[in-house]
């Protein structure tokens, strides 16, 4: 029998109520049993506010001796009085508290199947004490939370444990005992795990990319072709590069997805001519490997700023080649190619004609003594070759002579009425831009001129035409054919998207300078073909992004290219962000370091970062929701309600329509604004909703619909937020333990009540504005250009021939 004493002790409350699963509660419940079993009255006490300040969440006073015990296995030996015990059972008492603090302690305290699988290991020991018993309280009380707290499936895989809880309940101590100890406890809910299972999603909402699934249109689809300008393959692209096309190309292919249309994103680099042969020609290495090198990198770069190109290809391929020259033939059977003699600047060292890029001289302008064939990089002026006073050959700085060199023109004079037919209906169909309008009939005002489509260079594609075997198509002739050809090395079913125009719409993302080529010359060209074409839909141009003060340039180590942008350790999602949000749409825009991390901290940290992690916090905490999306209250929701709630639904479907608007007319930069804004209405919801710790107590159905409400805008803001940061979106999904999902017309609620989410995590993370100074210096160049060697200029009698050849532009 268990003496018991006639005395009562003081249990003082120090601090707030400690979790139910804590240390401190077990302790707890074993003085508040002990005290049942041996007939101890325990008085309740709060802390004196002049006493001395303690850590612990309680402490008991003796009242016989007014001794403060701050451990509760000491009050349990006191009330138990240990030493008066029998050998046996003291060594027992004290073998349960060496197994209670070295193997159940540490174990963590949210796995509760490990905690029941020691219980279980120590079936013989509690089955050998009866309940209420000193070591019986011991680990009563170590136990408690995991055998209360554990669905019963899983408790029942423990039988004896289970068996001996049961006796443990039914005794009189611990029965009453149970109401004081919850009464004391911050009630504390087993978090469980997010899985499949356990998700509760509208199914009608999920949304999977595979980009290894080939994409063909189909029939009663809306079936949606993207391209982005192929991007040039000499060298790194740079920011400017990145936006100007392959990025906002990608948001419009990922809204497109998620919006449910056919959706498919072409790209790839482009690698014939001048440029490709000169740049060799300065590493000392062949076209060839210069291009396998650069295509490399600027897939490693697009793949790294999250590109979704359905197919990233490249135009040095035989497939390329056989559908140019497919194309070439049937404008000559049509009668849209005309030949003609030129004269050329000539190499007699070199014994070749020379290229534009090939040729330097002064520009007859400005007088720049190192303006290039085609243009002066100094006044800006458009050149001919043989218009440069002292001209000289890059490659051996030779004087070269004028001769003729018959090349073929495509007849774009012929085609204009054609050409601007087609503009007139597709600008007004497809909402072009406004610089690409302006540039396309600027070129139709000064009146189309036949177009050289042939060059006297090595790399390239050949011509397949008696006498031209030294030749090749000028690379914007048979560039834009790269769309197609890529197209076709995707798929041997490429005429389905491109010799479709009923059912296909095509849409191109480029820089400016390359609107006349996509707008006029390659709609010309397919003309000219007499087949079906799928012709451009729209076309989305950027203007210029420049680097703080001036230009990037790769030589002067100035700006920041796509490596750059890696090396700096901002993650993707910022850099897409900052670049679209300053996309240059209708002028010119500049990236500024000091903007950049302005944007990150400012914006996507305390706007969309803050709401997001204060919604999934609170509804992760286990001591509100644990991660069990509750029910909205329907009053609260329901149409023309004059709540908060229903305040917020109506918003927030005025803003989807808004950006679904903006975004069928690929206004991107707006998109972007416009989600922006969805996120600052979830902050001000929460802002009048109050959502905090006393609207969880006090107002439990309020509080249930807004964490409901909140969540699920989060859900939404998940997919308008998947075009412009994809990895982002993806996270936001993880934390809410729900698939990826579509961009739907109306807000629902798409998870159900029940629904268990993901844990909380940080979508940005601040940037020390120290950083600012540092990028600055490191990608600001040099401050002024080492002065070059001055080239020697061969003495020479200027030539007096007023031929011209064709500018190429």
């Amino acid at each position: 029998m268990t003496e018991k004493l006639a005395t009562h002790i003081t249990l003082t409350r120090n601090l707030a109520a400690p979790a139910a699963n804590t240390t401190a509660a077990a302790g707890l419940l074993k003085i508040l049993i002990a005290a049942q079993a041996t007939g101890t009255i325990v008085q309740w006490a709060e802390v004196d506010a002049a006493a001395p300040k303690s850590k612990q969440a309680y402490w008991v006073t003796l009242c016989d001796t007014q001794t403060r015990l701050y451990d509760a296995n000491a009050v349990v030996r006191y009330l138990y009085k240990i030493g008066n015990l029998a050998l046996g059972d003291r060594l027992a008492v004290e073998q349960a508290l060496e197994w209670e603090e070295k193997t159940l302690s540490v174990l963590p305290a949210g796995d509760l199947s490990a905690i029941l699988a020691a219980g279980e290991s120590q079936a013989n020991v509690l089955s050998a004490h009866a309940p209420a018993t000193a070591v019986s309280v011991v680990f009563f009380g170590a136990l408690y939370y995991a055998l209360s707290n554990t669905k019963a499936a899983l408790v029942s895989k423990h039988p004896a444990l289970q068996q001996w809880y049961s006796q443990q309940l039914a005794s009189t101590a611990v029965s009453t005992a149970l109401p004081a100890f919850t009464a004391n406890v911050v009630k504390v809910l087993v978090r469980e795990e997010p899985s499949l299972d356990n998700r509760r999603v509208n199914p009608d909402v999920a949304f999977e990319f595979d980009p290894c699934k080939t994409v063909l249109p189909e029939a009663g689809a809306k079936n949606v072709l993207i391209t982005s300008a192929l991007p040039y393959v000499n060298n790194v692209p740079h920011l400017g590069n990145v936006i100007g096309s392959t990025l906002s190309a990608d948001v419009f292919a990922r809204y497109s997805r998620v919006r449910g249309y056919n959706t498919l994103y072409i790209c790839g680099t482009d690698e014939y001519g001048t440029a490709t042969e000169t740049k060799a020609l300065e590493d000392g290495v062949t076209c060839q490997e210069l291009c396998d090198k650069y295509h490399q990198i600027h897939k490693e770069v697009y793949e790294w700023f999250g590109l979704s190109f359905n197919y990233f290809g490249r135009t040095s391929t035989q497939k390329h080649t056989e559908i140019v020259q497919g194309i070439f033939g049937q404008c000559v059977e049509n009668g849209y190619v005309l030949e003609k003699e030129v004269p050329q600047l000539y190499c007699e060292q070199c014994s070749r004609f020379l290229a534009d890029r090939f040729v330097e001289g002064t520009c007859p302008k400005c007088a720049y003594e190192d303006a290039r064939g085609d243009q002066c990089d100094k006044c800006g002026t458009l050149l001919n070759a043989i218009e440069l006073i002292d001209p000289r050959c890059k490659l051996d700085n030779n004087r070269p002579v004028v001769r003729t060199s018959m090349h073929q023109y495509i007849d774009l004079e012929r085609l204009q009425p054609q050409c601007k037919a087609f503009v007139e209906k597709a600008e007004e169909k497809g909402r072009w831009t406004a610089n690409s309008l302006a540039i396309t009939h600027n070129w139709f005002k000064m009146g189309l001129e036949p177009r050289c489509i042939t060059r006297d260079l090595k790399w390239g594609v050949p011509v397949p035409l008696s006498g031209y075997e030294k030749k090749v198509f000028y690379v914007w002739f048979d560039a834009c054919i790269g769309y197609p050809s890529i197209t076709a090395n995707y798929t041997s079913d490429w005429e389905l998207w491109w010799k479709n125009p009923d059912n296909v719409a095509l849409y191109q993302f480029m820089g400016k300078d390359n609107v006349p080529f996509h707008t006029i010359v390659f709609p010309s060209t397919q003309m000219a073909t007499g087949d079906n074409w799928t012709q451009l839909h729209h076309i989305a141009a950027c203007e210029y992004l420049n680097y703080e003060s001036g230009k990037f340039s790769k030589s002067r180590g100035v700006g920041v290219f796509g490596n750059n942008a890696q090396d700096t350790g901002v993650p993707p999602d910022v850099w897409r962000y900052f670049l679209l949000s300053n996309r240059p749409e209708s002028a010119d825009a500049v990236f500024a370091w000091g903007d950049f991390v302005a944007r990150n901290n400012n914006e996507l940290l305390a706007n969309v970062g803050n709401f997001c992690n204060r919604v999934i916090k609170f509804l992760d905490a286990n001591t509100k929701y644990a991660g069990v999306l509750p029910t909205a209250d329907p009053a609260r929701i329901a149409a023309g309600a004059d709540t908060s709630d229903r305040r917020l639904i109506d918003d927030v479907n005025v803003l989807l329509a808004r950006y679904i608007e903006k975004m069928d007319g690929v206004h991107i930069k707006a998109g972007l604004h416009t989600v922006m804004e969805l996120s600052a209405r979830g902050n001000l919801y929460l802002q009048e909703s109050k959502l905090d710790n006393t609207l969880f107590s006090e107002s439990r159905a309020q509080c249930d619909t807004v964490v409901a409400v909140a969540t699920n805008l989060i859900y939404l803001l998940s997919a308008l937020f998947h075009p412009f940061m994809p990895a982002t979106s993806a996270n936001i999904s993880r934390q809410l333990n729900a698939p990826e999902r579509t961009i739907t017309d109306t807000f629902e609620l798409d998870l159900h009540a029940g629904h268990v989410i993901g844990n909380a995590d940080y979508l940005f993370t601040r940037i020390d504005e120290k950083k600012i100074d540092e990028w600055r210096a490191k990608y600001g160049g040099q401050q002024e250009e080492t002065p070059s060697k001055p080239k020697p200029k061969p003495k020479f009698k200027k030539s007096q021939s007023n031929d011209k050849p064709e500018v190429a532009n």
